[in-house]
């Protein structure tokens, strides 16, 4: 870093309209706002996000969003270097609403324009909240995507592996509807199960059996609904201790397949001898308490650094993005008036696009 940089943020790939104010200092990055309007109670009905709902709120909220954070941040738009934002992947609607609201603050405020791979801004959140150094092993695990990623820097990824069907969010979504349970599926999934018992009910372990860092997902939903299916032929609907434990099952089965790729993918990745080897997770599944500490555990097997972001920048924000905007322009790059948004943008552009419904998602 040579001088101060400091940018505004907009994300609005899925259905959280974001803004946030991020300052790089020759100490590092300093997140002087993150603001996040949330759009569950519009989903809530359909029980899942409705692409055109998600598109006219974040039309309707960005510009709150930015006055909101640039007041909280203590700044103007003077004050700011650049502007940063999603141009992909993610529901086309919400990304050109974003894209569209960045062009006209830069074009109005004279300010350099920067677009974000949505993707790239999970990727680097373990370096705006951790500092880690590259290159590091990561873990990108939401509700569109899971992948494992090798950072070697700020627009270099190598793709060791990935789910070839449902991500595990997504898979948490359905399990969720499955059993009656509201959106966002992750967290109410997560806390049914911590009452209820994994063993009660059997669920498989996908692609175990087979070599690589691959994953698949969607088996297990497909499980989940057969002994649903059963207890309420049974019993004549669904308990609600059995509930739990199906939920219990479920979060078990998820979490031994992504411990059990990790350390394949820790494995690969070692081969390379890093300085300062570490293993870091991002995106929203993140968030679960009983993945993250069993993705901690196989980092300290093998003696790599873990690193996870705050809970609230394991999600969809806006400072992460900020961020991956002032590692491009430091690198040189910069957009103009013609950029555009992007549904589809992998992060890997050299590996072949995962086969199965993984890549029809809404970021794949």
């Amino acid at each position: 870093m040579t001088r101060t940089l400091t940018f505004l943020g907009l994300e609005s790939s899925c259905d959280d309209t974001a803004a946030a104010v991020v300052r790089m200092e020759e100490t590092g990055p300093r997140i002087l706002a993150s603001v996040v309007a949330g759009q569950t109670a519009l989903h809530a009905p359909y029980g899942g996000v409705v692409p055109e709902i998600a598109a006219r709120a974040h039309a309707e909220k960005l510009d709150l969003c930015v006055e909101e954070a640039l007041a909280e941040a203590g700044v103007t738009l003077a004050d700011l270097d650049g502007v940063a934002v999603t141009a992909g992947p993610g529901l086309i609607g919400g990304v050109m609403s974003g894209v569209m609201c960045a062009k006209g603050i830069a074009a109005g405020a004279g300010l350099p324009l920067v677009g974000v791979n949505h993707l790239a801004g999970h990727a680097l959140t373990p370096q705006l909240t951790e500092g880690l150094a590259f290159p590091y092993l990561l873990l990108l695990v939401s509700g569109g995507h899971c992948q494992f990623l090798i950072a070697h820097g700020p627009e270099d990824f190598t793709r060791l592996g990935g789910t070839i069907d449902d991500a595990p969010g997504e898979a948490f979504d359905k399990t969720a509807k499955l059993l009656g349970l509201p959106q966002p599926g992750g967290p109410a999934v997560e806390a049914e199960a911590m009452t209820g018992d994994p063993k009660a009910v059997h669920f498989p372990r996908p692609l175990l059996d087979r070599p690589g860092c691959d994953m698949s997902f969607s088996g297990l939903k497909t499980a989940l609904l057969r002994a649903r299916d059963a207890e309420v032929a049974e019993h004549g609907g669904l308990r609600r201790q059995a509930r739990r434990d199906l939920c219990a099952g479920f979060q078990a089965a998820v979490t031994d397949v992504l411990a059990e790729k990790s350390r394949r993918a820790l494995r690969e990745y070692l081969a390379h001898a890093p300085e300062h080897p570490a293993f870091a997770v991002a995106g929203g599944v993140a968030a679960n308490a009983a993945i993250r500490a069993r993705l901690e555990q196989v980092a300290t097997e093998v003696g790599a650094t873990f690193a996870a972001p705050p809970l609230k920048l394991c999600t969809d924000n806006a400072a992460m993005i900020a961020y991956a905007g002032i590692a491009r322009f430091e690198a040189g790059a910069q957009d103009g008036m013609d950029l555009s948004a992007r549904p589809r943008w992998p992060l890997d552009r050299s590996a072949p696009a995962m086969l199965g419904s993984g890549k029809k998602g809404a970021k794949a």
